[in-house]
């Protein structure tokens, strides 16, 4: 049986994962769309930016996120200044910090998928009084959404998974910002509770598992779909 701090250290994961991928949905859409569809000065350059993350020890990424988003940190101020918001040490901030992890992750995913789609039919779309934006939501994002599934369930599994970038900027504070990784850390620091951190270490990667086999199983039921109505 899994203790009150085991449940509330799965609830917390869950809701900063979610909300970690609530934030990072659109403009991780976004960047994709521009990332695959427009050739521009800088595009490499922004392309090892987007990557960052993947290679940067996370605790950097948690001081680059103190030193910016912090009470005395440049936008951070303003955010405290203008609408009183203060994200280090909550749970809000943990899902910042979980969400710029998994940022490139999604929006990897989300380019593939768009890069697949065949820029003739977009084309088509157009020529028969389509603008812009009717054709993105009509014809590119259906067509891509498998892709976008995918990128958000690994981006969901990404953020599920943060340690180092958490800590760092939204420490470990007990019913705040304790996630399941946090709580399995501070559990393996605990003498005598290697029990409970065997369970929370097979309960994590049973919700990794799970997520994994939900982006395949969601992935597969969209390209049918698809394949049915093009069909």
């Amino acid at each position: 049986m899994l203790s009150d701090a085991e449940w509330q250290a799965i609830l917390i994961s869950l809701k900063v994962a979610g909300s970690a991928v609530g934030w990072i949905l659109v403009p991780g859409v976004a960047v994709a769309w521009l990332m695959a569809r427009h050739d521009f000065r800088g595009k490499a350059l922004l392309d090892g930016l987007l990557h960052l993350p993947l290679v940067l020890p996370p605790v950097v990424v948690g001081y680059l996120l103190l030193l910016s988003l912090g009470r005395r940190g440049w936008l951070g101020q303003w955010l405290d200044g203008t609408f009183g918001i203060t994200l280090p040490f909550t749970w809000q901030g943990a899902a910042v910090a979980g969400g710029v992890m998994a940022f490139p992750l999604l929006v990897r995913a989300v380019r593939l998928s768009l890069e697949a789609v065949d820029v003739k039919l977009e084309a088509a779309a157009s020529t028969l009084g389509a603008n812009r934006w009717r054709v993105f939501f009509t014809i590119t994002l259906p067509l891509a959404f498998p892709g976008l599934i995918t990128g958000a369930v690994l981006a969901f599994a990404r953020a599920l998974s943060e340690f180092g970038a958490t800590i760092t900027f939204a420490s470990n504070i007990p019913g705040e910002t304790r996630t399941l990784p946090l709580a399995l850390y501070t559990l393996i620091q605990t003498p005598g509770q290697e029990a409970a951190a065997a369970r929370l270490c097979a309960l994590s990667i049973a919700i990794a598992m799970a997520s994994l086999l939900a982006s395949e199983w969601l992935a597969r039921q969209a390209r049918r779909r698809l394949k049915e109505r093009d069909g």
